[in-house]
């Protein structure tokens, strides 16, 4: 080990794996009761607003300004389902054991109420571009709390963090999938995604969005019906697996080895890098929705926690863990998930499994790439930054195809703790926000009438630089 991955490995052992869950835990837990479990409470809400969104993205009645809230649903889905999902789980279960799927669970239903208040709060301070709107922590840290240096630390953070080191992690786990299935050489891969990359991230987010629109559903429902054929298949084993989870995140065995400590960091750390609740990165997606309120969109980003890790890396979990492949000490990452999938369908399992991760990795390049640019857009705006940090994620994607993978995630792990840290900090001073913003879109529906956002209509809080909502219902009547 050099010296880079001795400092690497040492800040994420004292970063991320102690502060970080003890602040995502407490945060998840003080905004779940604050709202009253939003993420339990409006479940049935979030999905007739994800249906409503779909069905004016596919019949063209959606704004013209901005995109609709289902495109902006399946750009954070887009980013947060990938190698996280089939990669990261096969490693957290290898390393950590069957109980760290319990704690990839728990880290959701905490994470979606951290999520309704990031992208709630990112809506409402969204800003107007030449697309349509833009928003995100960044600007909620700037607008909210005057703070633009905290907005501006974020924006480096996250265009570094997503644009390039994650990117070279979707784009490790593709090369290593496709040389697995395919015997293609990692740098050939690289050469083909960085082709493909260019051209979707030069189209704006319009052809991100559209791109994302089109693949997020399609690799969504075709990875969850393998994973219920796999089920149904071992149907008898399900007793038996579920009982394997519950020992292992809480055995006696596990605490008296020393060993409990690390299968719940294990299954924490891979949760959040899948999932990204509290992070700070779907809020940039969530601003960019054309919506009628902002707890609408800051609902829809909710299921999407729920989406990425309840279903998705809950259909790898029991693809691994019913396989029984998970024991093999020579297995780990996406090989590990191929040869669980390949052990229950045949060997047409490693090919289904390389065409999923290039989908699901695919997606999350483009989304991750949206992030950087987004903040970029903040920090400066220049063509020339742009047109650099283009080139830059064409060429991280290269070299992630051929990188050394314990070194890619590491780095991911520890901008990931950065990052999560500094949007945790402003969320939890503006959550009052968010909670105002549910609470008015409640009393609306309760009155039977469609909620529409009005700044004046916030109770106990005084909203300012708000750019995008009008103040009273007459503002709008006279623009």
């Amino acid at each position: 080990m050099n010296i880079i991955e001795k400092i690497i490995s040492v800040s994420n052992d004292i970063l991320w794996s102690y502060v970080l869950i003890a602040v995502l835990l407490v945060l998840g837990l003080y905004f779940s009761i604050k709202s009253r479990f939003v993420q339990i409470r409006f479940f049935k809400e979030m999905f007739r607003l994800l249906g409503e969104g779909a069905s004016k993205s596919v019949t063209g009645k959606s704004e013209k300004k901005g995109v609709s809230s289902f495109q902006a649903f399946c750009m954070s889905t887009a980013s947060r389902v990938g190698t996280g999902n089939l990669a990261g789980v096969a490693i957290a279960i290898a390393s950590g054991g069957p109980g760290a799927v319990f704690w990839m669970w728990l880290i959701a239903l905490m994470g979606g109420a951290s999520s309704f208040v990031e992208s709630t709060l990112a809506q409402i301070y969204k800003v107007k571009d030449k697309h349509g709107f833009r928003g995100g922590p960044a600007y909620y840290m700037e607008k909210a709390l005057n703070k633009k240096w905290m907005g501006v630390l974020f924006s480096i953070l996250i265009t570094i963090s997503f644009g390039l080191i994650f990117n070279s992690v979707q784009a490790n786990t593709i090369s290593l999938a496709f040389e697995e299935a395919f015997g293609i050489q990692t740098l050939t891969m690289g050469i083909l995604l960085a082709v493909f990359t260019s051209i979707i991230i030069f189209g704006g987010v319009k052809r991100i969005a559209k791109v994302a629109e089109l693949i997020v559903p399609v690799m969504a429902v075709a990875y969850i019906i393998i994973a219920l054929f796999v089920m149904f298949k071992n149907i008898t084993l399900l007793p038996k697996m579920f009982s394997l989870i519950f020992k292992s995140a809480f055995g006696i065995k596990q605490f008296a080895g020393g060993g409990l400590g690390y299968v719940v960091l294990t299954g924490v750390k891979r949760g959040l890098f899948s999932n990204e609740a509290g992070m700070g990165s779907a809020p940039n997606a969530a601003a960019t929705a054309n919506v009628t309120h902002p707890a609408k969109q800051g609902l829809i980003q909710t299921l999407g926690v729920f989406t990425d890790t309840l279903l998705i890396c809950t259909a790898t979990s029991f693809i691994v863990l019913l396989s029984g492949n998970y024991t093999n000490k020579g297995l780990t990452g996406i090989q590990l998930t191929q040869s669980a999938l390949s052990s229950q369908v045949g060997s047409w399992g490693n090919i289904f499994i390389a065409v999923c991760i290039l989908l699901f990795a695919f997606s999350s390049i483009i989304g991750n790439y949206y992030y950087g640019e987004t903040n970029i857009e903040f920090l400066n705006g220049s063509k020339t930054w742009l047109t650099l940090y283009r080139f830059s994620v064409i060429g991280m994607v290269i070299f992630g195809c051929t990188a050394k993978i314990q070194v890619v995630w590491d780095l991911a792990d520890l901008f990931m703790g950065l990052m999560a840290l500094i949007n945790l900090a402003a969320i939890s001073q503006l959550s009052k926000i968010a909670f105002a913003a549910l609470k008015d879109y409640h009393k609306q529906k309760k009155q039977g009438i469609e909620p529409v956002f009005y700044v004046s209509n916030l109770e106990g809080v005084e909203l300012k630089n708000i750019e995008c909502w009008p103040e009273y219902e007459e503002d709008e009547k006279l623009a």
